[in-house]
């Protein structure tokens, strides 16, 4: 038998170094972190900006981030459940809801540093990057933070990417990775309908028509929800292009009284179910406590009290 060298030995253990815990959590990739907010030294104070795309079972988050020394600073944010002012109540995580949080994220950028880029109102899938007016203010620039997920074809991350862009910022991209686009002849060659489809949520409407002639029973359980809100598959298109129109007439509108928000609570809004605690009680007043002694003192039959 040969000589088998010991390479995790001792020494080996004695030098190993884990790696950061957001890294082990798999929140952070910190190769590509440190590359998209790294700057100069001699640029003092110009962060680089990163248009931050997050996605849970239920939301989804558009965040503007520059880096600090010691932090993060959020410059703006945009949720999926604020959708809901503008008309979307349903479908809150699929494509068409992803480009409209991330063109609801680019108007509130704009509106927040007086910049007048209206972006591509016309939305008909083809790629967009916004011109730099050479009179006016250069328009905002952010870089693509897509965190840990994998950029494949037709992802909704960049369902989010083209609703940012057509909204007025400068997010470097091109159409790769847009729904449709297929490798020709050594060449990516996109489809201009195919893209226009999912962001107005053609295919959510395309398959609720063939569930539904399918197995209407299967098409009542899973759209349910559509069914009781009274969409139907003929009018999401024209729902999603309302909300687009207003989201960019008014990009920060406050929610109603009755909206409770993502975590579904708001002060105000309903009392409490529990309770208020014997120890979390308000102070009252030294004329307060002495009167209820004396009342205490006469429940136990006491005549004579002095409250001084």
């Amino acid at each position: 038998m040969g000589f088998v060298k010991v390479v995790k030995n001792k020494a080996y253990f004695k030098r190993f170094q884990v790696k950061f815990k957001r890294r082990r959590e798999c929140k952070t990739d910190y190769y590509a972190r440190q590359r998209l907010i790294i700057q100069d030294k001699n640029k003092y104070k110009t962060p680089k900006y990163r248009f931050v795309v997050r996605f849970s079972n239920r939301d989804i988050t558009c965040q503007i981030f520059s880096a600090d020394m010691t932090h993060d600073v959020c410059m703006a944010s945009a949720y999926a459940h604020e959708l809901k002012r503008y008309g979307i109540k349903l479908g809150l995580t699929n494509y068409a809801a992803a480009y409209c949080t991330g063109l609801l994220l680019a108007r509130r950028v704009n509106a927040k540093f007086n910049l007048d880029y209206e972006g591509q109102t016309d939305v008909n899938g083809e790629d967009f990057n916004v011109e730099a007016d050479p009179e006016g203010n250069a328009p905002f620039k952010a870089n693509l933070d897509v965190g840990l997920r994998r950029t494949t074809t037709g992802a909704r991350i960049f369902g989010a990417l083209k609703g940012v862009t057509d909204g007025g910022l400068n997010v470097p991209h091109n159409d790769r990775r847009f729904p449709g686009t297929k490798k020709e002849d050594g060449d990516y060659v996109a489809d201009v309908d195919v893209h226009r489809k999912y962001i107005f949520g053609g295919h959510v409407a395309e398959y609720m028509t063939s569930l539904k002639e399918e197995d209407e029973d299967a098409y009542n359980k899973q759209f349910s929800a559509y069914i009781r809100a009274g969409i139907e598959a003929d009018k999401i298109e024209g729902m999603y292009a309302a909300a687009h129109t207003a989201i960019r007439a008014d990009p920060n509108k406050k929610r109603d009284a009755s909206e409770l928000g993502n975590s579904k609570t708001r002060k105000g809004s309903k009392p409490s179910e529990y309770p208020k605690k014997s120890w979390n009680q308000t102070k009252i007043s030294r004329s307060q406590r002495m009167g209820r002694i004396k009342q205490k003192l006469l429940a136990r039959g006491l005549t004579t009290i002095d409250t001084k």
